[in-house]
Order: structure tokens, then sequence, then C-alpha cells
């Protein structure tokens, strides 16, 4: 999934869809921790706090945890 600047849903939603992708495809492997913050935000290209916004809201849902200082890993495969 390639992010749009011009398509209706914000950055971060856009975000989120092509991680959840990735995750289900098993990029992303259940317990494997992700990429950087920073990384992951100049891999798809959006500021660092588009891509804080992306996985806050991937955490709320429990697909990803979130230790501080530590890292971010996937919990779960999304619905």
């Amino acid at each position: 999934m390639e992010i749009d600047p011009e398509a209706p849903d914000p950055l971060y939603v856009q975000v989120q869809g092509a991680l959840k992708a990735r995750i289900r495809l098993g990029r992303h492997p259940v317990g494997k921790r992700l990429p950087s913050e920073p990384d992951l935000a100049s891999e798809f290209g959006v500021a660092r706090g588009t891509m804080r916004a992306a996985l806050r809201g991937l955490t709320v849902d429990g697909i990803l945890r979130r230790v501080p200082g530590r890292g971010t890993w996937v919990e779960r495969i999304p619905e």
C-alpha cells in the first residue's frame, strides 16, 4: 500500500493500513520487533509525528506493544 498525501484518509490512517497489511503478509511477524520509529517514518515518507500517531493507534487496538526506550513489537495479526 502506497501512502498518498492527496487521498481523503489522513496519513496516519494510511500508514496503519499499510502496517496491518505487512503484518498480515508476514513481513513483520508476531513477536518480532519493528524497525525504529524514525526508520519507519523515513521508509513511508511521513513525519515522525505521523508515524507515532499510526503506531499509537495500532497499540490501542492491541496489534502492537510499545516499550519506551526498547522498541515496538507485533502482538497479534490484525483482522
